[in-house]
């Protein structure tokens, strides 16, 4: 994204991009050691049940900003976050698709149904598209997987996905009702 593609944002919409993209990264160094205690032995990679909840905040960032690229903008964030400061592992460059691929994916889903997240169906595909996008790219680039933990990390991604996409959400109803933001707009 060019310096022309951030130009549709206003500077309180990339402050709410970039938060959201830092919450990701922040909640994910907590779930995700916590989800790796109880997939572990399934042979699923703790990120794909712990995904649904960092991922929400790609859906929920799309939801309070509603403009095409916001999630691709948040994921793009996350990923140079997660390559500047070192977090999670060796990905190095890979964390570039790895992040950046279900920003993008979410983007896609909102411009193909024409909307954000603005029912709990829209916000659980969301969640589903962003936490598949990312567990695949994960799993055929880094774990290799065969095919059944693959399928099962991909099941398991759905559901946690689909999840975090209704608290998304529910957190934007929420900011509504409170009249923090107005019909998904802030």
């Amino acid at each position: 994204m060019g310096s022309r593609a951030l130009r549709k944002f206003t500077a309180f919409e990339l402050l709410i991009i970039t938060m959201m993209a830092a919450l990701g990264i922040a909640v994910k160094s907590v779930v995700v050691p916590l989800a790796q205690m109880i997939t572990g032995p399934l042979y699923i990679p703790g990120g794909v049940v712990a995904g649904g909840f960092y991922m929400l905040w790609i859906v929920l960032g799309y939801g309070l900003v509603n403009k095409a690229g916001t999630a691709t903008l948040i994921s793009i964030i996350q990923a140079l976050l997660v390559i500047a400061v070192g977090f999670f592992g060796n990905q190095g460059a890979v964390s570039l698709i790895t992040y950046i691929t279900p920003g993008v994916f979410v983007d896609i889903l909102y411009l193909i149904i024409r909307g954000g997240p603005n029912s709990p169906m829209r916000a659980f595909a969301g969640g589903v598209v962003a936490n598949i996008a990312g567990t695949l790219m994960v799993s055929l680039l880094l774990f290799r997987l065969p095919l059944i933990p693959l399928l099962l990390s991909l099941t398991a991604a759905s559901l946690s996905g689909g999840f975090g996409g209704l608290i998304a959400y529910k957190l934007i109803i929420q900011l509504e009702k409170f009249s923090i933001i107005n019909n998904g707009k802030l």
